[in-house]
């Protein structure tokens, strides 16, 4: 799986506001009313991730999330992050 070019990483974060790059990573910080509303988000994400077999690291700071999806067999962004990120977009 090819890493993605900068302007194939530019394009995904230009047309999906929750993520913004950080490195070789997109990170997505996504804000909730308590804790329970960002842990309910958090058991749909690994779901997700589990069903994918790719998995991001995951902060959780009382009510808000912070993901962050790299293809580290990759070295970078590949179209596995963006994919995973297109579907927690959708919860």
């Amino acid at each position: 799986m090819a890493v993605l070019t900068d302007n194939q990483r530019q394009s995904f974060v230009d047309t999906h506001p929750d993520w913004s790059l950080e490195d070789q990573a997109i990170l997505g910080v996504f804000e909730f009313e308590d804790f329970i509303d960002a842990m309910g988000f958090v058991v749909s994400v690994g779901l997700l991730a589990e069903k994918a077999d790719h998995h991001p690291d995951i902060d959780i700071r009382w009510n808000t999330v912070r993901l962050k999806l790299t293809t580290h067999d990759e070295g970078g962004l590949t179209t596995k992050d963006t994919e995973l990120a297109d579907r927690i977009d959708s919860l």
